[in-house]
Formats: structure tokens, sequence, C-alpha cells
């Protein structure tokens, strides 16, 4: 399709991408060809995908693949409807009762996305009068959801507990409800939020405490339990996010709480209220995907395995992959920071090339000075293609003078 000359009215998003492009940050979306595998085929060439959350390797097990047939043929392609009209189908109970079991909480509800999950949330439970305390480095969703709350927003320093105990006391005498709020893993670094500590001083402050798992779930605590199961917190987060888009390898995310908590959110979350709810072959595959969670913790065993090898290997190679000026990767998350965004897009488009697909991410995503190739690790990859992505990062990025 040839591409129309650009509408005055819209000049100015034009301006933005020709301002990408000369920053050397501008992108175009990479397609999958086929299935979302360790080695995959993208715009037609063969790579080491080490851009995946993946992280299990369930998006493509051949059990979920069976269950989404089982469901479709049984109850259709969709549901008809959103949940509170006629869209709540007996799977979709079944799907939030078996993820309240396997989070140890009283009650789950299903969002569409992660995303949504967390701006439905944070937007519903509080309002203009009340109070958000969230780190620096959390997820947009989060930060987009406090925006629509209304709520005052106090950012503390990432991970930084005595900021947030300081804050807390400076808004003591304040009224309104306060809510504390942290990834249990930060996407871009990989390290994993102080759960323990920020849910006891939520307890000492009176304040909400909530915490985003979408990196944690199927990576952290006892069979992918999270980082709630991961610090013994249990009773002490009054609400978790999760995903069931990454380690999981379907759709959609969740919420986890009390049973006031998620029918609350029956009544008042936006996106539950006005999306249609999943299709029934999407929930069956979710719940196949829990089954194999507590069946198969070696899948969890083999994903830890290759990161530390990895990881281990990286450091040695010289590259740097946080610490001292960034936070220190503890997950299978695995920055390789570059420093200069144009040089971080020109390195991943350079290792595309030699067949290895890492991401590069530049500012606004992380800060200026700080973008970097993110690789992540999943469970499936052999060592053998570990070690042909690392001897492919040592000699892309000695070409290219990075290190």
């Amino acid at each position: 399709m040839t591409q129309a000359p650009p509408r005055p009215q819209l000049a100015h998003l034009t301006a933005a991408l020709d301002e990408l492009r000369a920053k050397g940050t501008h992108f175009k979306l990479r397609i999958l060809d086929d299935q979302q595998a360790p080695v995959c085929h993208y715009d037609g060439r063969q790579v080491i995908n080490l851009a995946s959350n993946n992280y299990l390797g369930l998006a493509n097990d051949p059990r979920l693949i069976e269950a989404a047939l089982v469901a479709t043929r049984a109850f259709g392609v969709g549901s008809g409807a959103v949940r509170t009209i006629a869209g709540t189908m007996r799977i979709h109970m079944d799907l939030e009762e078996k993820i309240a079991r396997f989070k140890n909480v009283e009650a789950c509800v299903v969002f569409q996305s992660g995303f949504a999950a967390n701006a439905g949330t944070v937007s519903a439970i509080l309002g203009k009068e009340d109070f958000i305390l969230s780190d620096e480095l959390n997820h947009a969703s989060i930060i987009d959801g406090a925006r629509l709350s209304r709520a005052t927003i106090k950012v503390f320093r990432h991970k930084d507990i005595a900021h947030c105990e300081q804050l807390l006391q400076e808004l003591a005498t304040q009224p309104g409800r306060k809510l504390v709020i942290t990834d249990g893993v930060f996407s871009m670094d990989g390290d994993i939020g102080p759960v323990d500590k920020l849910s006891a001083l939520a307890e000492k402050y009176g304040a909400i405490m909530m915490v985003d798992d979408a990196h944690a779930s199927g990576v952290l605590g006892r069979n992918g339990r999270g980082s709630v199961d991961h610090f013994g917190m249990h009773g002490k987060v009054d609400i978790q996010v999760g995903t069931l888009s990454k380690a999981i390898g379907a759709l959609g995310g969740y919420v986890c709480g009390s049973y006031d908590l998620i029918d609350y959110l029956y009544h008042r979350a936006r996106p539950f209220l006005f999306s249609t709810s999943h299709p029934p072959s999407v929930a069956a595959t979710c719940i196949a995907a829990f089954d194999i969670l507590e069946q198969e913790p070696e899948r969890i065993q083999r994903l830890w395995s290759n990161t530390h090898y990895f990881q281990g290997e990286l450091k040695r190679l010289g590259f740097n992959i946080g610490g001292v000026t960034t936070p220190a990767t503890e997950t299978p998350i695995t920055p390789i920071i570059v420093g200069e965004g144009r040089a971080a897009m020109e390195f991943s488009r350079a290792l595309f090339d030699e067949g290895v697909m890492a991401t590069g991410i530049a500012f606004p995503t992380v800060p200026e000075r700080k973008a970097r190739i993110r690789a992540i690790l999943t469970s499936e990859h052999t060592r053998a293609q570990l070690d042909q992505a690392l001897e492919t990062f040592e000699r892309v990025a000695r070409r290219l003078g990075i290190r």
C-alpha cells in the first residue's frame, strides 16, 4: 500500500517520528512467522529468541494447545459479552478459583490484560482524596492507574525503604487512604522489589499494600507463586496483580485478594465492566498452565539454571548486566547496559542480522544514558543455543566497539 501524504492535522506526529529517526531509536515491528520458541523465525530469518516473556515455554506446549481446541469445540470462539451482562462462563469462574487456590488467597478476578488489571484496580479503589506511594521504576500500567485515580502520587526512590517511610510519616496526619505499590520484579532491570520490607511499612502506617507480580509469576516462589510467596508474606499483601501473558503462556491479567476486594472490582473496575471477557480457549489454556506449574517444578529449575549460566558468562566476557549505577539483575531478565540509545538500537539490529533476537531499549522506557539490550532466558533454551548467542554477543560487540 502506498503511504498517503500526511494530513496537516497530524503533522506533529510526523515531526515526532522524524525526531526518533534522527536519534536512531525509531523501530519497526518484527513479525513472528511461527511459534514463540527458543529458535524461531522473525521477518523470515531464523534467530535464537532472547526477547520473549515465554519464561517456561508454555505458549506452545501441546497440552495448552489441546486444551484450547477442546474448549473451542465445546464453548465456541467467544463469550459474546462483558462479564456483568452475559459473558461470564463457567470456565472463567473455574480459572479464577484455580488462581485463588494457587496464590493462597480468598478470591481472584481475571482481566483482559495485566495492564488493564493494574490500571483498573488502582483507579477503582482510590479517589482524589487519597495518596499513592509508588516506586520510581514501577510499570507504566501502575503509573497510568495512579493518574486515573486522581489520588495524590508520591514517588519514592527505587527500593528505598527509608524514603518510602519518610513519605508515609509526612502523610500520617492527612485524611484519606494510602496505597504502597511496587513491582515484584522490575521489568527493565530484572531486580526484585522489597515486598517484605514495604509490606511491613504498610502494616505499620495502616496503608494498603499492592504488588504487581507480572514478571514474578511463574518465576519466583514455590512453583512460581510469585514474590509474596518468595518472601513468605502471605496475608500481608492486600492486592496481588499477576499476568497470564508471560510465564503462563496465554493472555490476560488477574487480581487476587479478599472476597470484598474482588466483589468491589466486579462493580467498579472499568476494564472489567466494559470489555468483553476472554474467549473460552484462553481460559482453558490458563487452567492447563497452572496444572503444569503444580506438576512440573523442574521447568522453573531449568529456567534458573539457564539464567545463572548465561549471566555468569556475560559477566566473564566483560558485559555490564547491572550494578553500581543501575540495579543489578536478580531474575531471568538480563539487561546488557550499553549507554547511548542509538548504540543500543544498532547493537540490537546487528545481533538480529547475526541470528540473535534481543531487544534494544532506550529513553523514555529507561533513563537517558542507560539504554540497553534486554535479554530474557527461558526454561526451554538449550546450552548450545545459549553458547551460540554468547559467541554472537561477543563478536558483534567487538565489531561495534561496545563494552
